[in-house]
């Protein structure tokens, strides 16, 4: 077992997962695990991490993100080799909206893998960090989670989801050695994000995004925008009247 600070990426093969831990191996040595649905690719991501940090220990999982026994198994598993430091759920896919509109399946899936499935998974290891009384998960939700708009009302939905459970979780872990993170990042630059990027949307640096993921996670912030300004930007989202909100075209 390795003595390194033991980091468990769920969805390593997110643009910002990937990211994220290229920061991680580039300040320290780490004991790593990536946690993916296809192994292959996965693993393309474990060998880049490898020459960037050979003396860290970087593993590669597979693992069924929907299936709530496997979940757990997996987790158990990770767990049974020693306490996680910390845990960073990053997957997720954003569906077009007007196809979820039209096809309940696609609709069910969008559902599942950005709201209920990130929500397995924490709920899994947040058992095992309240017994061991520390650790860190954070859970990458979205700015999308904090108000209904129609351009993407599903997508939102998903990640309303886990912003009050992650909610919920803060309140029930307070006081303990366990910390929580809700972290909602704006549209950033990725593959998830290309469609976007090419209707000419203003889109975040991923690498930027990344190191504001990990500073709020080293700072133990409850709740990180990134970028920043998109904490005041949904603030006024929010509070708008529905008399001016029903108006907009966003």
């Amino acid at each position: 077992m390795s003595d390194n600070k033991k980091i468990v990426l769920i969805g390593a093969t997110s643009a910002i997962a990937e990211h994220c831990a290229r920061l991680w191996v580039k300040d320290t040595v780490v004991d790593l695990t990536l946690v993916g649905r296809d192994s292959e690719k996965t693993e393309r991501v474990a060998a880049d991490l490898r020459v960037r940090s050979p003396q860290s220990v970087i593993r590669v999982l597979e693992a069924e993100f929907t299936d709530p026994l496997a979940i757990q198994q997996l987790v158990d598993n990770i767990v049974a080799e020693g306490p996680v430091h910390t845990v960073l759920i990053a997957h997720g896919s954003l569906p077009d909206q007007e196809i979820c509109q039209q096809d309940l399946t696609a609709c069910h899936e969008a559902l599942t893998v950005n709201g209920i499935s990130p929500v397995l998974f924490a709920e899994a290891f947040a058992g095992h960090m309240q017994k061991a009384d520390q650790g860190t998960l954070a859970i990458i939700g979205s700015v999308a989670g904090d108000r209904g708009r129609k351009s993407n009302y599903i997508y939102g939905a998903a990640k309303g989801l886990v912003t009050r459970y992650t909610q919920g979780l803060q309140h029930r872990l307070a006081g303990t050695g366990v910390k929580v993170i809700l972290i909602k990042p704006g549209p950033t630059d990725t593959p998830m994000t290309a469609h976007l990027k090419q209707q000419g949307g203003r889109l975040a640096n991923v690498d930027s995004v990344a190191q504001i993921i990990l500073r709020g996670i080293s700072h133990g912030k409850p709740v990180v925008y990134a970028p920043a300004k998109w904490a005041l930007i949904m603030m006024i989202i929010r509070h708008l009247p529905n008399i001016i909100f029903n108006k907009l075209e966003i």
